[in-house]
């Protein structure tokens, strides 16, 4: 047989691009700490490497090439798990490979800052160079025809492949090579070309012709399917202006083949009518062939060998068997042999892949570890909350009954060792002073915060307004996808962080009035001692005698119940604080032995596992706190009346109460203080990461708008270059991060920056599933003015 032509498909065209230092940028911000720093500077350059050999130049037509293509590809699929789509900042630009596309119908060229569509359009570059290199192989040796059935069927599977999942990866509408419908059409004819591979090789294995006449039914069928599906209307315009001719004329010859070898099992069976009926049948499609392809000496052995074979059974018919010869219409159709078909393609498609950046954590494993990370805070806070306002319930009861400051009162001036300690601790904290500072910082932290975030809302406006301005004034043909729909999750998150910096200053207020409410107290505790005693009356002679009692005896038993459940809380809370689970591996190993993770799953059981015996604990302390503070209420009321005999309290007893509270007060407000700066502090980094993310897409939103002017200006003027000089290079791909990045431990999730860990007692931020259980900095639940949990 003949040999025949391949049609092979045209590659898409890319430029260098520099992965290197907008991916260092990216891992260094996104995925390294200074407790674990990540270095994939080997890896990334070798990425690089391998996009240039596998995009950018000229390829031998070999398997080798095939290879190199396939192995960025998996690199790609492999890093594509582990950087959210997001964060890639990196203009990917690739032109249509058919390169039939304009401004006023369909795009020749498209950008997007993804990794997703970088392997959508290498896939696409895989598939058609295995179509090149299957159209070179020679069809005279078996490892040739194998070679290029092999490559036929797979780069069938990857186009099929692209048709079910390019929409998908590219979000807006793609170049016309990535059209669904042409992928599906691209798909179809590598599997027609595939099946006339294998027609090809039977009638070189001199095969039955009763099988090679089923397989080029089939083949006729192949390309029957590819010829409707290419003269779609939406379709016609895309392909190489002889590719219809072509596939019409292989329609034609391969149904004229079916038909010759048909005859040839007909003649066998002497049934002389039907022969002929095939025989004219197929050299009338034959010659159709050759004037549709115009070419007059395409088939034309088959032609000569055909019409000899009519010759000699119409001659035999007219002087021996006399059959009628029927209509070719009435005859059965041949039978079908489908020897190729559409492979699926392979998880790798390399022949041995190694991940360059295998020690970069994944996608899913990061989004565990931050759902992990929200239930584990969520558990502290409500327990932390528990300890905290048992504590306070439990200070507020002694400090009503002055203890333990009443079981240690002697005659004349002196002051009760308890409150002597409580002053010292108070001085020691920076007293009154401190918390005058810390209260006057907050308007500063709170206002630095919004002034981010109005930098942020403001660099999106600017950029809608521009994109909104560009549509008005162009219309349809501003064709790329309105700001408004890229931005919904940015615009989102901005609402939700001033809703956090509502509550924070809500909370800022809360606490400035606690403070100014106990301030008379703090005030007097934050004095020298000798001022202090001063400013409290003396005690009596029968309050000094009275603390000797035998009631005094028991309450002293009880406060010393009371030391050693706060001592135990304490051990609590820091258990509960500083408890490490390494649950990065426990996902890690989930996910290999199941290839998904079921976090809610691991997670509640690790959290039964490491937090259930503390909250138990918890459970306990509380319940004998009740029983305790009963205890320690009715043996105070005989200790009161074996002091005053039935008197009221005394002055000096009502101050010693408000400086007991006013001690514990101080002591909660300027932890208030202190968890709110760091909270502000903290989410300010968040802030800034955050706006960095915007000025990022602005930028890449600016490369695309220039291009795309650039590109309307020269269809405007008739001109369009397909050699543009590429626009900036956006400002993320500097030498050295851009200033608004800082370096800290911030990691991806959800479209956000996930939260660094954050102690007890603020709000997370927006972008992951949950809130800390309690506000900053109200995080006691017990606090009858605690504003409203954030979403």
């Amino acid at each position: 047989m003949e040999m025949t032509d391949i049609l092979s498909v045209p590659l898409k065209k890319t430029s260098e691009i520099d992965l290197v230092k907008p991916l260092k940028n990216l891992i260094a911000l996104r995925f390294s700490t200074a407790d674990n720093p990540e270095n994939f500077n080997d890896a990334i350059s070798e990425l690089n490497k391998l996009r240039s050999l596998a995009c950018v130049r000229a390829m031998d037509k070999n398997e080798a090439a095939i290879e190199n293509i396939a192995r960025y590809c998996d690199q790609l699929a492999a890093l594509e798990g582990k950087i959210p789509p997001q964060d890639v900042q990196i203009p990917f630009k690739w032109k249509d490979a058919f390169d039939r596309g304009s401004l006023f119908g369909a795009k020749m060229s498209l950008t997007i800052n993804s990794l997703s569509y970088e392997r959508m359009c290498c896939l696409f570059n895989l598939a058609a160079f295995q179509s090149q290199v299957a159209a070179v192989q020679s069809q005279e040796s078996d490892e040739g025809l194998k070679l290029a059935a092999k490559l036929l069927q797979s780069a069938s599977g990857i186009f099929s492949y692209l048709k079910a999942n390019v929409m998908g990866a590219l979000q807006q509408e793609p170049t016309p090579d990535l059209n669904p419908e042409i992928l599906a059409t691209l798909s179809s004819l590598m599997l027609a070309e595939a099946q006339e591979i294998f027609v090809i090789k039977a009638i070189s294995d001199k095969m039955k012709e009763g099988i090679i006449a089923k397989l080029a039914s089939q083949c006729d069928e192949f390309y029957a399917e590819t010829l409707k599906q290419m003269k779609h209307p939406t379709a016609t315009s895309v392909w190489e202006k002889d590719w219809i001719s072509k596939v019409t004329g292989k329609h034609l010859a391969y149904h004229a083949i079916a038909q010759y070898y048909q005859s040839r099992v007909c003649n066998g069976k002497k049934a002389i009518g039907e022969e002929i009926a095939r025989l004219q049948d197929a050299i009338e499609n034959f010659k159709a062939a050759q004037q549709r392809i115009s070419d007059a000496t395409a088939y034309q052995d088959y032609v000569n060998r055909a019409q000899k074979a009519l010759t000699e059974a119409q001659k035999d018919n007219d002087f021996i068997y006399h059959e009628r010869v029927p209509d070719v219409k009435m005859l059965d159709p041949v039978g079908k042999a489908p020897l190729a078909k559409t492979l699926p393609i392979p998880e790798r498609l390399g022949a041995s892949f190694k991940d360059l950046f295998e020690g970069l954590t994944p996608v899913v494993v990061h989004q565990a570890m931050a759902a992990w990370d929200v239930r584990k805070t969520e558990i502290i806070n409500v327990e932390v909350g528990r300890i905290r306002e048992a504590n306070q319930m439990l200070n507020g009861t002694l400090a009503s009954l002055n203890l333990p400051a009443a079981l240690e009162e002697s005659a004349g001036e002196s002051l009760p060792q308890s409150l002597k300690d409580k002053a010292r601790a108070v001085r020691q904290s920076g007293g009154i002073d401190i918390l005058k500072e810390l209260i006057g910082n907050l308007p500063s932290l709170l206002e630095r915060n919004k002034e981010i975030l109005d930098e942020a809302e403001r660099l999106l406006n600017e950029e809608r307004q521009s994109d909104d301005q560009l549509k008005a004034q162009f219309k349809e043909k501003w064709n790329r996808t309105p700001s408004v729909k890229l931005t919904e999750a940015f615009t989102s998150n901005i609402a939700k962080y001033r809703q956090i910096l509502a509550n924070a200053s809500n909370a800022d207020n809360v606490v400035k009035g606690k403070f100014e409410s106990h301030r008379r107290g703090i005030e007097l505790l934050s004095r020298p001692e000798g001022e202090l005693e001063t400013a409290v009356p003396s005690a009596s002679q029968s309050a000094a005698d009275n603390s000797r009692s035998p009631a005094a005896a028991q309450l002293r038993l009880l406060m010393s119940q009371v030391n050693d459940l706060k001592s135990e809380r304490e051990v609590l809370e820091h258990e509960l604080k500083n408890a490490t689970i390494d649950m990065k591996q426990q996902f890690l190993g989930a996910l290999a032995q199941d290839g998904a993770i079921n976090e809610p799953a691991v997670s509640m059981e690790k959290l039964g596992q490491v937090y259930g015996p503390l909250q138990k604990r918890i459970r306990e302390s509380i319940d004998f706190q009740a029983s305790l503070i009963q205890q320690i209420q009715t043996v105070n009321e005989d200790f009161v009346k074996d002091k005053s005999g039935g008197k009221g309290p005394s002055a000096r007893e009502e101050l010693l109460k408000e400086l007991a509270t006013a001690h514990d007060i101080h002591m909660e407000v300027q932890n208030n203080l202190q968890e709110g700066a760091k909270f502000y502090n903290d989410l300010t980094q968040l802030l800034l990461s955050f706006q960095s993310k915007i000025s990022d897409f602005c930028f890449a939103r600016k490369a695309e708008k220039e291009e795309l002017l650039k590109d309307l200006t020269s269809s405007y003027a008739g001109n369009a270059s397909s050699n543009a000089p590429p626009s900036e290079v956006p400002g993320y791909h500097a030498t050295q991060a851009p200033n608004h990045y800082l370096p800290y431990p911030i990691q991806p999730y959800g479209g956000m920056p996930m939260p660094m860990p954050m102690p007890y007692g603020y709000p997370s931020a927006p972008g992951y599933p949950g809130y800390n259980a309690y506000p900053y900095p109200y995080y006691n639940p017990a606090y009858p003015y605690a504003p409203p949990r954030p979403y």
